[in-house]
């Protein structure tokens, strides 16, 4: 029979049965903890994700959001421009005192087409004899007037021969007459710098015809003034295009164009003296290659799209990448939500800042100190790019292109006569996004012809200093009579 068990006995049973009863408390307490580390692993997993793309959207949005200030797009694309902050100052509206007054030019003598004097023989008040104050200069209005209706028709006759000998009709008509038609010479000039230079349509240009000349002409005549203007224009352009390849510089820029839906491009070459258009169904570097050749032995200013960089890559051009454009590019860096990010742009824009104080002080330095204050501003530029570069793709971006790419930003450290900017092509090409949109674009293929004459026109003798209307009217007047084309390199006597 078995002994019952001691006190001892059972203070060791009860001592085991508590510690297996804390054992297991304890256990499942580090399994709960255990689950918990587990679950709060899960939730920093998911906050960091819910991070990432928290920034990922405030990129985008920041992407989506970006103006002329911040990349490379051009004003015209702003959605919402900012208003301008209004400075508030103690001055009333209008001229200053102290401020020197700025009057026209008098027409010279020789400009004069009639002086007529007014004399006066006695005083208007009381009758009574007047003597001329030789002391005080003559009072003078200069006034430019137009005549009333400064049209003249004409109608040209001939008759019609029969030659007994040859067997054949022969009339007179002179052959510059029959081939200006309808409108004369002049007046073929004008249709075509209102519809060109001054962004009419054939609507408008019919409007000024019936109500200012007195002329009825339908959208067809105007159509092929247009056409017999393009014809005239066609020899200068392409003696500009055959000039291209042998440019020292060139500013190059391009924007699109419209046509029946079809997207098109508008390129700009602008050398130093003359700015040619091109219209071309790419925006590749064939245009580069068929308009330039594979030999281009001058220098590209322009952005930093990929067609000028794969020109400079596979044919060896050399690239003078577009300052200005990089600003906006760095000023975008300032938009991310990334606090690292925004210090590196702020640092790397502020080298910019101190490289282009440097450009603005040109003139007040000499030559060889101004290009070593340039060197040094581009050794600082260069360190804040490729220094402490946060993880972000848009910084990592900007660093490698300043790694690979960075010298064809500072070509014109050693070229003085090379921009920094394609400020030059950028406005060269102004006039041509404005005219697209009052336009629409073009229709056909000899639309797209019009446009490029005109516009190299236009850009030619605006940078010349000369009168695109004069040279429009000489080029046609050559075209009538069978003469050689005026040529655009050479400015109007």
């Amino acid at each position: 029979m078995a002994s019952e068990p001691s006190d001892r006995e059972r203070e060791l049973e009860e001592k085991v049965r508590r510690l297996e009863s804390e054992n297991a408390a304890q256990k499942k307490r580090l399994e709960e903890a255990e689950e918990q580390k587990q679950r709060l692993a899960a939730l920093e997993t998911e906050n960091k994700k819910l991070h990432a793309k928290i920034d990922d959207l405030k990129t985008r949005l920041a992407r989506a959001l970006t103006t002329s200030r911040t990349s490379s797009k051009r004003p015209s694309s702003d959605i919402v421009k900012p208003r301008r902050e209004q400075r508030v100052s103690g001055r009333k509206i209008g001229a200053q005192p102290g401020h020197p007054q700025h009057e026209r030019t008098p027409f010279a003598p020789a400009d004069l087409n009639q002086t007529l004097c007014y004399p006066l023989h006695a005083c208007p008040e009381c009758g009574g004899p007047l003597k001329a104050d030789t002391g005080v200069l003559p009072s003078v209005v200069q006034q430019v007037e137009i005549k009333a209706v400064p049209v003249e028709i004409t109608e040209h006759r001939a008759g019609w021969y029969w030659c007994e000998k040859c067997q054949k009709s022969h009339c007179p008509m002179p052959a510059a007459v029959e081939k200006s038609g309808l409108c004369g010479p002049l007046l073929t000039a004008w249709i075509a710098y209102l519809k060109g230079g001054c962004h009419a349509s054939f609507g408008t240009i019919r409007k000024f015809m019936r109500d200012v000349l007195g002329v009825q002409l339908s959208r067809g005549v105007l159509a092929k003034v247009i056409a017999k203007v393009s014809l005239a224009l066609a020899e200068p352009w392409e003696e500009l295009r055959q000039l291209l390849p042998l440019a020292k510089y060139l500013n190059v820029d391009e924007t699109g164009h419209k046509e029946n839906g079809q997207t098109f491009w508008t390129w700009c070459f602008r050398a130093r003296e003359y700015t040619l258009f091109k219209i071309a169904d790419s925006r590749s570097t064939a245009v580069l290659l068929e308009t330039l050749g594979a030999d281009f032995d001058g220098i590209i200013g322009c952005d930093y799209f990929s067609s000028y960089r794969c020109y400079m890559g596979e044919f060896g051009g050399v690239l003078q990448f577009c300052l200005a454009h990089l600003i906006r590019e760095v000023k975008f860096l300032l938009e991310l939500p990334d606090a690292a990010t925004r210090v590196y742009g702020d640092r790397f824009l502020h080298r910019l800042r101190e490289l282009f104080s440097v450009i603005h002080r040109r003139q007040r330095m000499r030559a060889g100190e101004f290009r070593r204050a340039l060197e040094a501003q581009r050794r600082r530029l260069i360190r804040a790019a490729l220094k402490e570069v946060p993880t972000s793709q848009a910084a990592q971006n900007l660093a490698r292109r300043m790694r690979k790419h960075g010298a064809s930003y500072f070509r014109f450290i050693s070229t003085p006569d090379l921009e920094p900017t394609n400020n030059l092509a950028e406005q060269a090409i102004r006039f041509v996004v404005i005219d697209r949109h009052v336009t629409q674009g073009t229709r056909s293929e000899t639309g797209r012809q019009w446009c490029e004459r005109i516009w190299t026109v236009l850009a030619t003798c605006q940078q010349q200093g000369r009168s695109a209307f004069h040279f429009i009217r000489d080029a046609v007047n050559a075209y009538i009579t069978g003469v050689p084309a005026p040529t655009l390199l050479a400015a109007s006597p």
